[in-house]
């Protein structure tokens, strides 16, 4: 039984030290001031998004690029506050850009698919760019993805995405303490999520992205049948749509530029948090790529077997000596991916919850994976099922 936890280890370890490899092997991409060339649709979903669509707005109106490049399409999908007369403000206010105002057209088991879809279908550039209402993009957003583009020919390109500075209103010093701590664990989450992304690309296995930052050839999309085959899983219009052209073997690359990173904010309590790791732990049976089914499975392996060790640890069927050599492998690499992703993003200062965080994970994530096998989901106040 030792032999098994260490076993897994390996396993896991090497894992994670190939996507730290395929991290590195990525250059940093910095703007050279190229001349603007590639036109963007960017397309922005929304539903009962009030609360944050200010912010999306303002962080667009500072956009660097000529606004003869670049549209935007907004896809209320029956929201019932008041998004869609704060879009119609939007575009009244600001006749200099070209702004869309849509209503999703529903015809499969995922809203934010079909929305995007029906962007598409009225998007007037070669280029779709997607971002969520809940997003701020950098002024640079734009320009990086175009000399991107005109560097590579790249028919998808990934962004990087990482959590905004916005602080949850909190009744007392306790809640924004325990919010301190809750954000922080998240926030690391991302970082790895980021990173193992990344370095799937930097291995020519590019297999998870983030749609809050995406980018990607409409003729391209329209080749690979765009969403037609995954309509009915809610969630994943990011990461099918990679694994698609993957497979038709078209030209991916991620966009290691901190001049394009899209901040988003953090989920506000467990509950929410939970329920969107559900929801993207109940796609991933549908994955096609062989390297991203074996991330997860691995994963999903090392996690449970900490947990299995340390009952059977405590149980005295097992010493304890095989199961901290474990810990102690999976510490160690997941520290080191940490840190590279921490580095670049420039929050290194989160790393000092590391350790308790570290604790916490196996918990977290081997919970996540088994409540996505039965319990149904909520997504911006609908009920989704596995």
């Amino acid at each position: 039984m030792g032999i098994l936890f260490v076993l897994i280890s390996i396993i896991y370890v090497s894992l994670i030290g190939a996507l730290l490899y395929g991290w590195k092997k990525i250059a940093q991409f910095s703007i050279k001031n190229i001349p603007t060339k590639t036109g963007f649709s960017i397309i922005i979903p929304y539903r009962n998004e009030a609360e944050n669509l200010p912010l999306l707005f303002n962080s667009l109106l500072k956009l660097k690029y000529p606004a003869s490049l670049f549209e935007i399409l907004l896809v209320n999908d029956a929201s019932r506050d008041a998004s869609r007369e704060l879009c119609e403000a939007f575009k009244q206010k600001n006749p200099q850009l070209k702004v869309s105002l849509l209503e999703n057209l529903r015809i499969t088991g995922s809203p934010k698919k079909d929305a995007i879809t029906t962007a598409i279908k009225n998007a007037a550039f070669d280029y779709i760019i997607t971002t969520d209402a809940d997003c701020e993009v950098p002024e640079l957003w734009l320009q990086s993805f175009n000399e991107k583009i005109e560097e590579t020919g790249a028919q998808l390109i990934a962004g990087p995405v990482m959590f905004s500075t916005y602080v949850f209103p909190s009744k007392s010093l306790r809640q924004e303490k325990g919010m301190k701590y809750f954000r922080a664990f998240q926030e690391m989450d991302l970082l790895s999520l980021q990173a193992a992304g990344a370095g799937g690309f930097g291995l020519q296995k590019a297999f998870i992205c983030n749609g809050a930052n995406l980018c990607y050839s409409k003729g391209a999309f329209l080749e690979v049948g765009g969403f037609l085959g995954n309509g009915e899983i809610s969630s994943g219009d990011d990461v099918f749509l990679l694994q698609k052209f993957v497979q038709h073997k078209l030209k991916t690359v991620f966009l290691k530029s901190r001049e394009a990173i899209v901040l988003t904010k953090p989920e506000p309590d467990l509950s929410a948090l939970i329920s969107q790791r559900i929801r993207w732990a109940a796609k991933t049976p549908a994955y096609t790529s062989w390297f991203a089914k074996t991330t997860g499975l691995t994963v999903l392996l090392m996690n449970f077997s900490l947990i299995t060790g340390c009952v059977l640890a405590f149980l005295e069927i097992v010493t304890y000596t095989p199961v901290l050599i474990a810990f102690l492998f999976k510490f160690l690499a997941d520290l080191l991916l940490l840190y590279a992703a921490a580095k670049f993003f420039k929050r290194k200062d989160v790393l000092r919850h590391y350790f308790w965080s570290s604790l916490v994970y196996p918990f977290f994530s081997t919970g996540v994976a088994i409540l996505s096998m039965f319990k149904k989901y909520d997504w911006k106040g609908r009920e989704f099922k596995r």
